[in-house]
């Protein structure tokens, strides 16, 4: 029995390696690409290895299959080999006639550096391969990510994968987010049981969110409050373009006071003669009126502290005060973070081809601040993760510094454009591949040197971005039929009598000395009448 049973393990052992050599080298070869005869099941983008004489085995991958009548043939480019624990490229091509092999887990992970680390934010699996991929925080907090894709192709979702990790590492983070989709991190996702036993995940929820906004859009956020306490400069910056004489009226007006208090300056406006001094005072009336601006502003150290996540929904707001929202924001937390008076953060901005288009679209009141943050802010511990549909038009210095890309399905021929001239080391095929990703597949690039394609895990907590079924369902029934209490937060529509006051005035022989009005509460009734409805 110990016999028969060696001679199976030992043939065992000779159909596994068998089933790994997928064919032989072919043709040329040079240090970076080679060719070989498929003999095997192979795939496009799949990982492979070969023996080289002097470098010991070599991983490289399959960028391109052709197929005809007779033979199949890979296209490949090699990846590299460890040395020291640095990934090297051999310096000495290929022999032709070496045998290809499937590259196993474990060379694949210890090559491209895939491996746990306390530091590691787990995103999901490498495409086709049960090997989890990390992100090193400590390289991304400093070195900004941006995520792209069309809508509807994942970024919200992937975007909440990576933000999970962050908030287990008790990274302070600080999220724009115009459309409140975030908010959704403080439920469990009871939704993805087998598809969270694939990846190795466990739903759970946050407790640590806060959600600031408009609380009159939604009683459960706290409102938020900016510092009143202004400069001349950011006064300036917030208000429209002015002419010279306008803003010289309003320097003038400025000229005793080092803050801008807006009661006092629309004072001293007033009490100029020029009558360009009204345009200038409806924009600060205007600012004013926002009630934004408060001595009692919201404190930095709330928003930004160790372990929180601070929302900042701006669903429902007017994007012209979004804009005022988010320059003075940022603006404020990028000055306390260089004086270090609020701990190291990352900054998430939701939609960010609406605060910092590329200037051929225009100019934005936040554009200058967020450039700033992506060119200086690693420097001071303030980490920048931007997110948007529309690459094309994120300004380009803002997309060249992040150095980490997560790239799901694009396909408008602006946004791959923007895409290819953004990420460095992309290869043609894999910019081929960006058009044909599948929903929830991303590539990612800037964790190791070459780009890879990772199958994105599903979140442990609820999803915000679900777009809304607006066609009806035989179960979901009339919508008026599950109000169950209507309550009217503005003026309920009235009819109005067709007889007015001053008729009855001069249809009436004796003076009318007083009028009631009595409301009736009414139905509207939608009446069918053959094809017509009335």
């Amino acid at each position: 029995m110990t016999y028969i049973s060696l001679y199976q393990n030992i043939n065992k052992c000779i159909n596994v390696f068998f089933s790994m050599i997928l064919g032989k080298i072919i043709g040329k070869t040079t240090t970076s690409s080679f060719k070989f005869i498929v003999s095997n099941k192979a795939k496009r983008f799949e990982f492979i290895q070969v023996n080289h004489s002097d470098y010991g085995y070599v991983l490289c991958q399959i960028v391109e299959l052709e197929r005809d009548s007779e033979k199949t043939i890979a296209k490949c480019s090699v990846i590299g080999y460890k040395e020291s624990g640095i990934i090297k490229r051999p310096r000495i091509p290929f022999e032709p006639e070496m045998e290809v092999l499937k590259a196993e887990d474990s060379f694949i992970s210890d090559i491209i550096q895939l491996n746990d680390s306390k530091d590691g934010a787990y995103i999901g699996l490498l495409d086709g391969k049960h090997i989890k991929v990390n992100i090193d925080l400590k390289k991304l907090l400093t070195k900004h990510i941006a995520i792209l894709a069309k809508t509807g192709a994942g970024k919200s979702y992937a975007a909440g994968v990576l933000l999970e990790e962050i908030i287990e590492k008790k990274v302070p983070l600080l999220i724009i987010d115009p459309h409140g989709e975030y908010s959704k991190l403080k439920y469990k996702n009871d939704e993805d049981g087998n598809l969270m036993k694939k990846f190795g995940v466990i739903p759970r929820q946050y407790s640590n969110i806060r959600e600031y906004g408009d609380s009159n859009i939604n009683s459960d956020m706290r409102p938020l409050r900016l510092n009143a306490l202004l400069s001349h400069q950011e006064l300036i910056h917030l208000l429209p373009k002015m002419s010279g004489t306008q803003t010289g009226l309003l320097y003038n007006a400025l000229k005793d006071s080092n803050e801008v208090r807006f009661n006092e300056l629309l004072l001293n406006l007033e009490a100029e003669e020029n009558n360009a001094k009204y345009n200038i005072m409806n924009h600060i009336d205007y600012l004013s009126n926002l009630n934004l601006f408060s001595n009692s502003f919201t404190s930095y150290n709330e928003l930004i502290q160790s372990g929180r996540c601070s929302i900042i929904n701006l669903k429902g707001i007017n994007p012209d005060v979004q804009e005022i929202i988010v320059y003075k924001l940022i603006k404020d937390m990028f000055e306390a973070r260089k004086l270090e008076k609020i701990p190291p953060f990352f900054l998430i901005i939701e939609e960010a081809h609406n605060y910092c288009p590329e200037r051929s679209f225009g100019e934005t009141r936040c554009s200058k601040i967020i450039r700033t943050i992506a060119s200086e802010g690693r420097k001071f511990g303030l980490g920048l993760c931007v997110i948007s549909q529309r690459p094309a038009r994120i300004d380009k210095s803002v997309l060249s510094q992040c150095t980490t890309q997560m790239i799901l399905k694009v396909t408008n021929p602006n946004d791959l454009r923007a895409v290819y001239n953004s990420v460095e080391g992309l290869t043609f095929e894999a910019q081929d591949e960006i058009k044909n990703l599948p929903i929830g597949t991303a590539l990612v690039t800037g964790v190791v040197d070459m780009p890879l394609f990772v199958e994105i895990r599903p979140r442990k907590t609820m999803h915000g971005g679900h777009a809304v079924d607006i066609l009806p369902s035989s179960t979901d029934g009339d919508f008026f039929e599950k109000i169950d209490n209507f309550e009217e937060k503005g003026l309920l529509p009235l009819i109005k009598p067709k007889i007015s006051l001053n008729d009855l005035q001069l249809m009436s022989q004796q003076k009318i000395k007083s009028v009631d009005t009595l409301l009736i509460p009414g139905y509207l009734f939608i009446c069918k009448d053959k094809h017509k409805e009335f």
